[in-house]
């Protein structure tokens, strides 16, 4: 049964102590994949309360350009966003698909058989998954797995995950087929990086829209915690299990958001496909 810490204090300290809670040592050249923020969005995690966790493991900030119109669809105005955003202020930063996308193979994809990520992905060692959880306008809520599929996809792999193996059909596809093409994306990451990657999910400014949405509304319910894991899918569904346990007057929005958009299956998807497993040990630290 897989592990996930969790703290009810959210600060930088406890970003350091939630990751070396889990145990593992990230060697080599360290990956730091955030979500850099939409300019205009206010719910994104600032750098400043990331910082000491990225100089522990003396990290590359990691992006990769997005598939729809905005400031970060280009690697020149993705660079221009990371840096009013004050990402490179704290470490230096890497648009992993600006020269291009390499693929990597899905062994036992239910949509998808392989994946179009950032090129740059290839000069890393290992990779801690930083990740903002909060609802999302298709995906229901982001989190680890999101993270690490979209969010490591070049801007056409993006589109071909959004359009279950079809770029073409980035905002038409069926909808379960793209959630199920995540869980299939975040597999070939977590088999690339073989054990060398860890994931903490922040559950702070929990809007029920994404921090790529540059218009986006307000925290749907109250800060939560920090939780972190070695299991992307156990890590998920301990933070989906800690919004349907608390007691927010704002919950039914943000369950609204996440069911009408069916968001546990990504999570069912990539138990099933062997990403990890759904059942988990809490532990308060």
């Amino acid at each position: 049964m897989a592990k996930v810490y969790f703290t009810k204090e959210i600060t930088p300290q406890a970003m350091v102590r939630m990751y070396e809670a889990l145990g593992i040592t990230l060697e080599g050249k360290v990956a730091v994949k955030v979500h850099s923020g939409e300019v205009g969005n206010q719910n994104f995690l600032r750098p400043d309360f990331m910082k000491p966790v990225i100089d522990l493991v003396k990290g590359t900030v990691v992006e990769c350009n997005t598939a729809y119109e905005g400031k970060r669809s280009t690697t020149k105005d993705h660079l221009e966003t990371m840096k009013l955003h004050g990402w490179t202020e704290i470490a230096p930063v890497d648009i992993m698909d600006a020269q291009g996308e390499i693929t990597l193979p899905i062994q036992g994809g239910k949509q998808i058989h392989e994946n179009f990520v950032g090129a740059n992905l290839k000069n890393y060692d290992s990779m801690l998954v930083l990740s903002h959880f909060k609802g999302h306008p298709m995906g229901g809520f982001g989190g680890a797995l999101k993270n690490i599929s979209i969010g490591i996809a070049s801007a056409h792999g993006k589109a071909y995950i959004h359009g279950a193996g079809k770029p073409e059909n980035l905002w038409t596809a069926d909808h379960d087929s793209f959630l199920e093409s995540m869980a299939d994306a975040a597999k070939s990451i977590v088999e690339y990086f073989d054990g060398k990657i860890a994931f903490v999910n922040v559950m702070k400014n929990i809007s029920v829209d994404c921090d790529c949405c540059a218009v986006a509304e307000d925290p749907a319910i109250a800060d939560i915690g920090i939780l972190a894991s070695l299991d992307p899918v156990a890590l998920d569904q301990a933070c989906l299990d800690l919004v349907y346990a608390c007691d927010d007057p704002g919950k039914p929005h943000l369950l609204e958001r996440i069911e009408s958009r069916n968001g546990v299956h990504t999570v069912e998807a990539a138990e099933e496909i062997g990403v990890g497993e759904r059942k988990y040990e809490l532990i308060e630290l």
